[in-house]
């Protein structure tokens, strides 16, 4: 009779996320612990680490001493692998302050083992934009003190080469911040790619002490904002009066006015006219952070189908690399519905990454009381917030799904309740049934009772978790069969697991974009599953 060469064989594939195979420890509630290796540790920290933010159950102190050792212990250990997943940090998962903070870790993890190799590509590759550079050394002198290193010094001068501009000076340069551009220019001392850029850095650093210093001819965007500041403030309102749109779009174009800087031009606030003069020149994101403030104001339907037709475009909508919750925050922000539809096509863009799974498939939703802590002191969105637009988004698309919120048995409160997934539903409208229809529980993490409950073997092929993956009782590994994949989604990052990772049907992944969601789909086709850069 064979043993090996039967129905049904599946090949053996990996993952890139590894914990230990057996018990090895206790996450935070006490309940069955596997501990990660480096790399593993932190890969999911870092994609769901907005530093100096308290979570649940790390202080951000805490989180933030253990998220630069684990990026000095992987420098040392691996520093191309190290270089290559900042650098993605940064660009691919869009994650802004983790990577500088990790690019600065890197130099000085290279420092103290006395090579000097590779930070500087690094530190590069972690600054993005323009505001960046200062970043870079405000971190660098509060942390490791105020002498910054040769390898240091010239990263942040290659970005300064590349970001500088005059709008982006007008822009990020303020007297708010530690480091002014100035002082980054007399920090790093950039070589310059141009005549215009040579002329820029000369006024950036002769203003920073003379403000009142001539601005030189070639220096247009700066020399148009000078000509705007000096105008009388009436006569700055009456630019919107006149009914010249185009005169308006213009002169503001010309200036390099931003909308945060020509509310403070106007000294008024902003009316349907003066946001309709600017909207041409609004980015992507501020767009999106703003539909309240158009529909308070009054902004035409017209000019707000133009920027609906923005948000939803597919182009636009991947250049942004906005993470899903950005979406479903400005969905809940705007007071009228003339942006759903646009909202709606740019989460499912998105969300692209999300596969069309064959056969059954359980997802289990945590919703217990650590998942209703916020990603940042200044956000609205909570933890269950993005594992329910996951959720119900991959419940959506796979062939048939039932889709479970779980906590525990606490009050007058069920451990677990399915949520009804409606063929053709808009995905927002379903995030919305979500969060009014009682499905956020609250109560302890019983990931292995769940998973007895509504797991059924034979029926089920596959089991996905999102989740922090405290669970409080039992062995979560142990729960699902093993010969049935159990795909986890950790959107916390805390250093236990609760089951082994990385093969035998047990893989993690981690983040709050939908790109881990493209191993789920490998994996099932028999291919092992590598990091996503």
């Amino acid at each position: 009779m064979p043993k090996f060469n039967i129905a049904g064989l599946r090949a053996a594939v990996s993952s890139p996320v590894v914990t230990a195979r057996t018990l090895s420890g206790r996450t935070y509630e006490g309940g069955a612990g596997y501990a990660r290796d480096t790399k593993s540790e932190l890969f999911l920290l870092a994609v769901t680490n907005l530093v100096s933010e308290n979570t649940f159950y790390e202080t951000a102190d805490e989180r933030d001493i253990r998220y630069a050792e684990l990026v000095r212990a992987a420098t040392v250990a691996d520093p191309e692998w190290t270089a290559r997943f900042l650098a993605w940090l940064r660009s691919g998962a869009n994650m802004r302050t983790a990577a500088i903070v990790g690019g600065a870790e890197f130099a000085r993890a290279r420092l103290d083992a006395g090579e000097n190799g590779m930070s500087r590509n690094v530190v590069d590759s972690v600054l993005q934009r323009a505001d960046e550079p200062g970043e870079m050394l405000g971190y660098w002198t509060s942390v490791h003190g105020r002498t910054v290193p040769k390898p240091v010094k010239r990263g942040v001068a290659d970005a300064v080469k590349r970001l500088y501009n005059e709008k982006s000076f007008l822009k990020w340069d303020s007297a708010a911040r530690g480091f002014r551009f100035a002082d980054v220019l007399g920090i790093t001392h950039p070589d310059t790619r141009a005549d215009w850029q040579n002329a820029l850095f000369a006024h950036i650093l002769d203003v920073r002490f003379n403000p009142d210093r001539e601005i030189p001819a070639e220096l247009e965007v700066l020399g148009s904002r000078a000509e705007l500041m000096a105008w009388p403030v009436e006569e700055r309102r009456e630019l919107f009066t006149t009914g010249n749109l185009d005169e308006a779009r213009s002169r503001l174009r010309q200036a390099g006015m931003t909308w945060e800087a020509l509310a403070g031009w106007l000294r008024s606030p902003l009316t349907a006219a003066v946001w309709e003069a600017i909207i041409p020149s609004m980015g992507y994101l501020a767009l999106l952070r703003n539909l309240r403030n158009f529909d308070e104001a009054g902004v035409s339907d017209e000019v707000a189908a133009t920027v609906a037709a923005k948000l939803a475009d597919p182009d636009e909508v991947a250049r942004s690399r906005q993470m899903p919750m950005r979406f479903l925050s400005a969905y809940r922000a705007a007071p009228s519905l003339r942006w759903a539809w646009a909202l709606e096509q740019a989460i499912t863009l998105s969300l692209a990454n999300v596969p069309e799974l064959t056969g059954r498939t359980l997802v289990l939703v945590d919703t217990s009381g650590s998942m209703n802590s916020r990603f940042s002191k200044d956000g609205t969105l909570l933890r269950w917030d993005a594992a329910a637009v996951f959720g119900i988004a991959l419940g959506a698309r796979c062939e048939h799904a039932d889709v479970v919120s779980f906590s525990s048995d606490w009050g007058n409160q069920p451990p677990s309740v399915q949520f009804p997934v409606k063929r053709g539903e808009s995905l927002l409208r379903a995030v919305d049934r979500w969060k009014s229809g009682g499905y956020f529980i609250g109560g302890g993490t019983d990931t292995a009772g769940a998973i007895q409950r509504h797991l059924r073997p034979g029926f089920h092929d596959r089991v996905v978790l999102l989740t922090d993956e405290q669970a409080g009782f039992g062995d979560v590994g142990s729960a699902v069969p093993q010969n049935m994949p159990l795909y986890t989604w950790n959107l916390a990052g805390y250093r236990t697991g609760h089951a082994p990772s990385g093969g035998r049907n047990r893989h993690t992944f981690g983040g709050l974009t939908d790109t881990a969601f493209r191993m789920i789909s490998l994996l099932e086709a028999g291919q092992n599953a590598v990091w996503p850069f």
